[in-house]
């Protein structure tokens, strides 16, 4: 068994939260043409974007390398704004077991904020927690902010 692991961050949006839960809920292969410089592709394998159950393939540059996700979507929630990724196949559960992402927004009456929790385990204490995962995970959630911000 792992060392189980829990790396989570929140980010205040400008653009509308609406149209952030349905770009990564029901047009993630666009995500790919807001930010090309971390996504490059986005391909559905089966089933239909945005239903529990569908499966995706997202080819990204991570760290300087081309590496491969292969996401299952495990659950959504239109009302709470919630989607959950499990990663079956690619690089990153080559390494580390277990591999879940949660999206979610936390909308206050002063800001929304998209939290996003990033779960998985390490086989060993030699492979470091992924914070700078998370961290690039922030930057492209930013970067699809900031285009539907400019599309005002």
């Amino acid at each position: 068994m792992g060392l189980k692991s829990l790396v989570s961050a929140k980010i205040e949006v400008k653009s509308n939260k609406d149209v952030l839960h349905h770009v990564f809920t029901h047009k993630s292969h666009h995500v790919s043409t807001m930010c090309p410089m971390h996504i490059q592709g986005c391909e559905l394998l089966e089933g239909v974007f945005g239903t529990a159950g569908s499966k995706i393939s997202w080819t990204y540059k991570y760290e300087g390398k081309e590496m491969i996700s292969k996401q299952i979507t495990e659950a959504i929630d239109d009302e709470k704004q919630m989607i959950i990724f499990k990663e079956f196949e690619g690089d990153i559960v080559n390494k580390y077991e277990n591999f879940k992402a949660t999206f979610h927004i936390d909308a206050k009456a002063d800001a929304d904020m998209v939290c996003w929790t990033i779960e998985y385990e390490r086989p060993n204490e030699d492979l470091p927690e992924l914070i700078s995962l998370m961290e690039y995970i922030v930057s492209v959630t930013k970067v699809v902010d900031d285009h539907h911000v400019n599309m005002k």
